[in-house]
């Protein structure tokens, strides 16, 4: 089941097994985290802005860019645990920035967080490619 774990066979090493579905061990702590995060702040009623919600956003994004990042350019790093806490984190992030572009699409939060993703994403895919072309 694919939307469970977007991971191949040979990835099942960053995936959780629960019965007999593998799930992503980053995305378990992502998307619930993400969603929570969003309902909450829609129940508060969170401001729309904070001075501290760039640099905050952007913190919370990067433990899992680049264990993401580490995990492509080194297959075997890693683990589920740490996964997970990078997905919390994560998740963390996108509530905010999601939550924010909710109701004012497109926030400064949301691009840079996009902009940071694909700064470190490009160059960590096209170069796991060219990896494996030599091979």
């Amino acid at each position: 089941m694919f939307w469970l774990s977007h991971h191949f066979p040979e990835e099942h090493h960053r995936c959780y097994r629960l019965g007999g579905l593998m799930v992503c061990a980053r995305c378990v702590g992502t998307y619930p985290v993400m969603l929570l995060g969003i309902v909450g702040q829609l129940a508060l009623p969170a401001p729309l802005s904070h001075p501290l919600d760039l640099p905050i956003g952007l913190a919370l994004v990067v433990p899992a860019t680049l264990d993401w990042a580490r995990g492509r350019l080194s297959p075997a790093a890693g683990s589920n645990g740490w996964r997970t806490v990078t997905g919390v984190l994560l998740g963390l992030g996108l509530a905010r920035s999601l939550f924010i572009h909710l109701q004012k699409p497109l926030p400064m939060l949301l691009v840079a967080q996009a902009t940071l993703v694909t700064l470190v994403g490009v160059p960590v895919i096209l170069t796991a490619y060219w990896r494996s072309r030599r091979r």
